[in-house]
This record gives structure tokens, sequence and C-alpha cells, in this order.
């Protein structure tokens, strides 16, 4: 039975009279047909989408527009994506959207890592309270629709954990079958259990990520599969909402920084481009600058910039515990240097116990996170100190998956067993919480209670 899941008002949904473009991002080689894995036929780079309507847009008409569609109860404008619309590619109906009501995050105020960094205007827009946990569901919807449209039974992707779970989900809310290559032992089992939850054909493969997305590449030009990897210009299109919901939700001032975290970096190239897209229609009148942050032993950015001069990709052989990030050889990374070099940001890298700490003080807010997104404010600090970021800027650190995407991270944390030795030039045992085992007694209880009330008094 096809799931119904959008609303009616298909003229809603006609392309602008010019139609969208695919273009190379390195020898501008335009097509309006994409091939499987996604690259130019002439110099193998990735394509990305450009719609000439979209310059002509007027910016108070879609500030309004967009704020109606808040009030609206149909499907497409209940998505955080789809409310957006007039900047995103659009399908020839409607009715091949799938759509889990996907976007609208917040956007908090952190006042205690503001202290600790010592920039007054810190915000987190949240990414992992989407319906899958994390930003991939921004830009799944997009590229799940137009697999629909295009009559695809079965959509794959090589992934780490995040985007194999909002797959499977789109896929399956499509009425898809789904394909998913992980590497084996190198993702978390919450994340995983995900995919098998929403009926994803889930293969662990004896090799890492970058292993296995070159399958993915070789599988797709052999069979009629549609790869919905971040290599797929319509994902990137999805997560551009994310620049447009946070602009919106700051009255439409942009910051000073957006910060990041690096892993496969599609969503540093979706990021950028919405900035670009939005500062050429008016809607604001500089791009914030753009900075990735990544895990040192996942670096491949952070070396690409500092020893190629960003001209040639140093691949690594990738090791962190923040596992969405973990990624040797990201495939958009050239997007991601032209959207720095667009915007003057930097890259920067943070080690293990600079995470782990990074992921308790966010949790200190009560705004739980994946250990990935952490490395934002890690970041953050070394930007701070480096004085990239002055005191007075305004700071949004993005956060981009759910604090249950990888709780094996967090109880090893806190119970002291995240790391081999004790790291000795950060201070961890203020930002740990072990479980108390007591008698069931009101005395053992209040006389824990106050020690604890002694030892840490009560924040205000």
């Amino acid at each position: 039975m096809k799931p119904s899941v959008t609303g009616r008002n298909s003229s809603l949904f006609t392309p602008p009279p010019t139609g969208f473009v695919l273009r190379c991002i390195e020898c501008g080689v335009i097509s309006h047909a994409a091939s499987r894995d996604f690259r130019c036929s002439e110099c193998g780079n990735l394509l990305e989408i450009s719609d000439p309507a979209w310059s002509g847009l007027d910016q108070e008409t879609l500030k309004a527009e967009w704020r109606e569609r808040k009030l609206s109860s149909a499907a497409h404008d209940l998505s955080g994506v789809w409310r957006f619309r007039e900047l995103l590619p659009r399908p020839s109906s409607q009715d091949h959207v799938v759509t889990l009501q996907e976007g609208n995050t917040p956007l908090f105020e952190l006042p205690q890592c503001s202290r600790i960094t010592g920039v007054k205007q810190l915000y987190a827009k949240h990414q992992g309270l989407n319906p899958t946990g994390s930003f991939k569901d921004t830009g799944m919807t997009v590229a799940a629709t137009f697999a629909r449209q295009a009559g695809y039974r079965w959509v794959a992707c090589a992934s780490t954990g995040n985007t194999s779970a909002s797959m499977a989900a789109y896929a399956a809310r499509g009425g898809m079958r789904s394909l998913v290559l992980v590497p084996e032992g190198k993702i978390s089992w919450s994340k995983l259990s995900q995919a098998l939850d929403y009926g994803a054909l889930t293969c662990q493969l004896r090799t890492d990520f970058d292993g296995c997305l070159r399958l993915l590449q070789e599988l797709v030009r052999s069979a009629p599969v549609y790869q919905l990897n971040s290599i797929n210009p319509f994902r990137i299109e999805g997560q551009k909402t994310l620049a447009f919901e946070l602009i919106e939700q700051l009255d439409w001032h942009a910051p000073d920084h957006i910060i990041l975290p690096g892993g496969n970096l599609g969503n540093s190239s979706a990021i950028g481009k919405a900035l670009l897209e939005m500062r050429e229609i008016g809607l604001i009148s500089r791009a914030p600058k753009l900075s990735i942050i990544q895990a040192e032993g996942a670096n491949a950015l952070v070396r690409t910039v500092r020893e190629a001069g960003g001209k040639k990709l140093i691949s690594v052989q990738a090791e962190t515990r923040a596992t969405a990030i973990r990624i040797g050889s990201p495939a958009s990374w050239k997007k991601a240097i032209n959207m720095l070099n667009a915007t003057q940001g930097v890259v920067e890298q943070v080690s293990e116990v600079e995470i782990a700490q990074a992921k308790a003080e966010i949790g200190a807010e009560g705004i739980g996170c994946e250990p990935a997104s952490a490395v934002t404010l890690a970041g953050l600090k070394k930007l701070v100190r480096q004085e990239f970021v002055s005191p007075d800027e305004s700071v949004v650190l993005v956060l981009t998956g759910n604090l249950l995407k990888d709780p094996d991270y967090i109880l090893d944390f806190h119970q002291g067993e995240l790391f081999q030795e004790e790291p000795q030039d950060v201070k961890l045992d203020g930002l740990r919480h072990q479980p108390v085992v007591l008698d069931a007694s009101l005395n053992a209880v209040l006389k824990t209670l106050e020690q604890a009330d002694m030892s840490e008094p009560m924040k205000q």
C-alpha cells in the first residue's frame, strides 16, 4: 500500500520555468541529468545544483511566505525543509515528497559555555532533534523525494551510522527498499539499531567507511540503485535549510561565526552554499565565517589545507571515538574548501580529551549531543585563543547528532574508562558523574545528598 506522505496543493511544487541544472564544481560544465555516481562526465568532480530563478526572488516576499507557512497544517509546510521550497529543487508533483516533518530544530543559548569560552553571544543549533536524531534528515527528505520520483526501488548508502539511520527511515516512509554498507565494528550500535528497525538490508563490511563508499560507487554503476550519500547534490540542497532556519531564528541577523564538525564534509558545503545564496538574494547582507572542526585522528581536511594548500586531498587512516566523523577521505573536500574560502573561515583539529571535555560541558547546559557535535565547542576554545574569534562576536555551534546516538561513549566517560591513561593536561573530574550504589534507606540517600551539596553547590 502506498503511504500517504504529503498534502494536496500540487501547484506549490511546480518547478520554476527555467528549472534547475547540475553544474560541476570544478570545470563548470552544465548538465540537466546526473550520472549515477553524481560526478561530472568531463572531469570527474562532484556536481551541485543551480537554479537561475533563485537570484530573482524577492526577499520580503520569501520571509512573509515562510512565516505564513508556520500556521499551515499541510505536511509539506510542517517540514522545516519544504517550508523553504522556493530555494530548493522541487519535484514534478508533491505526491513524490517523502517527509517526516524534519527540521524545525531549536536554537539554544549556552550561558555556561559562554562563560567558559568568554564568547558573550554563544548559541547551539541542535540538529540532533530531527526525527532520526541527526542533521542527515534535512537532506534525506529531498534526496529520497527525487529517488521516489525517478522510480527507484532500491536506495543505498555507505555510513558511519547517522546516514544509515536516516536513509532507512525515509526509504521506508517512501515505500522503497534500503541497502546500508557499514564498516564492521566501527559504528555505534545505537545508530545501527535504527537502520535495522526501519527495515534496511544492512551489510557490515570488513573495511573502513572509505572502503564502504568505494564499494558503493562500484555498485551504483552496476545496478539500478540510487545513492543517498552526501555526494548526492539533492542531499546538499535539503541540508541548506539549516542555515535558512537559523538566520530566521536570529530575526535575519547573521551571526559572525558558524562552527560545525567536519566528517565527509557535505554539511559544510551545504551550509556555505545556503549562506552565499541568501547573500545573493539579499536575505542577509554578509555571510558569517564558516569554520570546520575535525578530530585529530580524522583530520584529512586539516592536513589538506595545511600541507597541500587545499589543492590536493591528503587522506588519513581515520581513528576517533567520535564515530560520526571517523572519515579519512572525505568526498566533499573540494566543496568544503570552496566554502571556507568564500566565507573566510578556517579549519582546526581537536584531541579526544578536548572532545570529551567539551561534550560534558555542553551536557552541563542540559543539552546533550553525540561526541562529533562536541568538536565545535572544543574548536571554538582554540579559535578564541588564536584570536580568530573575539569575545564580542556572535557564534553558533552546529550540533549534528543526538545524545542517544552513542551511549557507550557517555558511560565510558563518566565511569573513567574512555581513556587508557588519565589525561594530565585537562581536568575532567568535575565533569564526571558516576552512579552511586546505596542501601535502600532514607538516611543513606540523605547523607549522599548532603555530600553532593557540599562538594558542588547548586548553580544559580
